[in-house]
């Protein structure tokens, strides 16, 4: 490796290990701003980028992937590169995207009209799983249980629209049920005005989400999901049940890392479509119906770390079981200097 590796710092984001692994490796590096207006010209002095962007920066849907596709045109290895995310937190994307390779995706559709979706909701069978494009931990998922709702919600699809950024009071219990004691309960309370601020600020610079509605199938009797985080060829693998009196097994916190709840089938096909898209690495969502058939609900680049940090071991791409922990940032730098240095 002749140049350094550059790394946007992004605190509480995977550049946190990054750095720290190339300080203990030794491995030449450079802390970079991507969002500089410079970024492209500080970039020729580099092998590559490492850059995990996402929520914790909303600005960079802005310009994310501009620069890593001007990084690749420049011969930088990039992490993500543009196959891994170019349809990041974009079930649109995805849909087009899983249906072309052939992806076992649960029933969806997408109308781009107010006609032709009142018409197909003449004909539907309910309930049915309404999303919006973006969002995350079920953030902006909900149960249709009616044709009544499901025109409703196509109207505001058509006019007004949705706001995707939820408020501070989402997932209320969930949030009450962590708080461990006084002490975190103030420590909480302190950082509020800063999460306000973030979430008014994220709303100004994202737009309402309008123009299309998404409907998945919905399948009944699920008790949990199944998610498989392919990195590299190292499949990590672990169930989360549904939230109480809820569908929803995203960003409930109920996780298992249990092997015998996880169907080789899964880990099977999340490889596949991985080499297939050409994707450094992807969380694929799996849920079950009651004859065992796997159905993919959605796909992402990004993933929580600390669920990796978690898991005892991984499954290599022969399926074969591999007792032994790796962060999941390793995983990737590893695998990108395994790749400058090839």
């Amino acid at each position: 490796m002749t140049k350094p590796i550059a790394i946007h710092d992004c605190p509480l984001s995977f550049s946190d290990r990054w750095i720290e692994y190339c300080r203990e490796k030794a491995v030449d590096y450079r802390i970079v701003d991507c969002y500089s207006s410079d970024i492209i010209d500080r970039l020729r002095s580099h092998s590559a980028l490492l850059w995990h962007w996402g929520l914790r920066e909303p600005h960079s849907f802005l310009i994310a992937r501009s620069v890593i596709t001007a990084a690749e045109k420049m011969g930088l290895l990039v992490y993500p590169n543009s196959d891994t995310a170019w349809h990041y937190d974009d079930k649109l994307a995805q849909k087009y995207l899983l249906e072309a390779i052939g992806a076992p995706l649960i029933k969806t559709e997408v109308f781009f009209n107010l006609h032709g979706a009142e018409s197909w909701i003449g004909k539907a069978e309910f309930p049915l799983v309404f999303k919006l494009r973006n969002g995350s931990a079920s953030s902006n998922v909900r149960l249709v249980r009616s044709r009544g709702e499901a025109l409703g919600l196509c109207r505001k699809a058509f006019s007004r629209g949705f706001n995707s950024i939820p408020g501070y009071l989402y997932d209320r219990d969930k949030k009450i049920k962590t708080v461990r004691d006084w002490s975190d309960f103030s420590r909480k309370l302190k950082r509020l005005p800063g999460a306000l601020k973030k979430i008014s600020q994220t709303r100004n610079l994202l737009p309402r989400e309008k123009g299309y509605i998404y409907f998945q199938e919905f399948i009944p009797g699920v008790s949990n999901d199944i998610r498989i985080t392919v990195i590299g060829k190292r499949a990590f693998a672990y169930t989360r049940s549904v939230r109480p009196n809820d569908f929803r097994a995203s960003g409930s916190g109920l996780n298992s890392y249990d092997q015998e709840r996880i169907p080789r089938e899964c880990i099977k096909v999340a490889f596949k479509i991985t080499e297939e898209i050409h994707a450094q690495s992807l969380a694929c969502d799996f849920i079950q119906d009651k004859d065992k058939n796997i159905h993919l609900t959605e796909v992402s680049y990004g993933f929580p770390r600390q669920h990796i940090a978690d898991a005892p071991g991984y499954w290599d791409d022969d399926l074969i079981w591999r007792d032994n922990r790796i962060a999941a940032e390793d995983a990737i730098i590893e695998d990108m200097i395994n790749s400058l240095e090839n």
